[in-house]
C-alpha cells in the first residue's frame, strides 16, 4: 500500500487529504471518505487503508481546514466539556455548498493522478458526513456511482438538498446503515428516508441492538459484528458499482 498526505488546493485554500491505495494494478476507482465530527485520526487513516485494500484509492479529506484546524485529540463525552463545544462549533462552520466545492477540488486533484480513475466514485460519509456522501452523489452524477451514509445526521430536512430526496436526484445506488438507538438520527427521521427510497434500488438498514458510532472500534459503543457487517455491505456496494 502506498500512504500520502498531500495539501490539496480549494477555493479557499488547501484540505490535507490523507491517500492511500494500492501500490499495484491501477488506475483504482476513488473513494472519497469524509470523516465524522471528531476530525481526522489514526482510527479514520486504518480505517481508509482497510477500504484500499480492496483496491481503491481512498481520499480522506481535512473538512476542517477552513478553522486551521485538523486533529482535535481525545472527545470527552460528557455534552457540556470544552472540548466536545469546540467540536460541535467546527461541525457548524461547514455545510452542504461548502464540502461540495471541496469534492470538486478533490475530483480535479484525482484526475491528474495515474493511481486514480477519477470518473468512477465511491463515497462514505459517518455521522455529521453521511448527508455530504448522499449529496456527492447528486452533485456529482457523472462520477458518483454508489454513496454510503453510515449512521449519518440531518438526512431528512426541510430542505431541497435533504439526503431523504436524493434517490430521484442520482442513479448512484445509496446505502444507508443506521443504529438502532441514535439520538442524533431517531426512528421518525430513519422512517422519512426509507419513505424516500420506496420504489428505488437504494437501501436503508437498521443494525439491530446498536447505537450511534458502532463501527468506530475506539468507541465505547463499538459493536464488533455490527461493524464487520457495515464493512461487508460497503464494499458489496462498490464491488457491484465501481467496475
Amino acid at each position: 500500500m502506498i500512504d500520502q498526505q498531500i495539501e490539496i488546493p480549494t477555493k479557499d485554500g488547501h484540505t490535507t487529504t490523507f491517500i492511500t491505495h494500492p501500490e499495484r494494478g491501477g488506475p483504482f476507482p476513488v473513494i472519497i471518505f469524509y470523516m465524522d465530527a471528531p476530525a481526522i485520526r489514526e482510527e479514520l487513516r486504518d480505517m481508509a487503508r482497510r477500504l484500499g485494500t480492496s483496491g481503491y484509492y481512498v481520499m480522506l479529506p481535512n473538512m476542517y481546514y477552513r478553522s486551521g484546524v485538523m486533529e482535535l485529540g481525545p472527545i470527552p463525552p460528557d455534552p457540556e466539556a470544552p472540548e466536545r463545544k469546540r467540536m460541535f462549533g467546527f461541525m457548524n462552520s461547514i455545510d452542504i455548498p461548502l464540502v461540495m466545492e471541496d469534492t470538486r477540488a478533490l475530483l480535479a486533484y484525482a484526475d491528474k493522478q495515474p493511481a486514480a480513475r477519477a470518473d468512477i466514485v465511491g463515497t462514505v460519509g459517518y455521522c455529521m458526513s453521511g448527508r455530504y456522501a448522499i449529496n456527492a452523489a447528486t452533485h456529482f452524477q457523472d462520477r458518483v456511482k454508489a454513496a454510503a451514509s453510515v449512521y449519518g445526521t440531518h438526512l431528512a430536512t426541510d430542505q431541497p438538498d435533504s439526503p431523504h430526496l436524493a434517490a430521484s436526484k442520482t442513479k448512484a445506488e445509496l446505502y444507508f446503515a443506521c443504529a438502532e438507538t441514535d439520538i442524533y438520527a431517531p426512528r421518525e427521521i430513519i422512517d422519512r428516508v426509507k419513505t424516500g427510497m420506496k420504489g428505488s434500488n437504494n437501501e436503508v438498514e437498521i443494525y439491530p441492538g446498536t447505537h450511534h458510532g458502532f463501527a468506530f472500534p475506539k468507541r465505547p459503543v463499538y459493536d464488533r459484528d455490527a461493524a464487520e457487517r457495515h464493512w461487508e455491505r460497503l464494499l458489496a456496494l462498490y464491488r457491484r458499482n465501481l467496475s
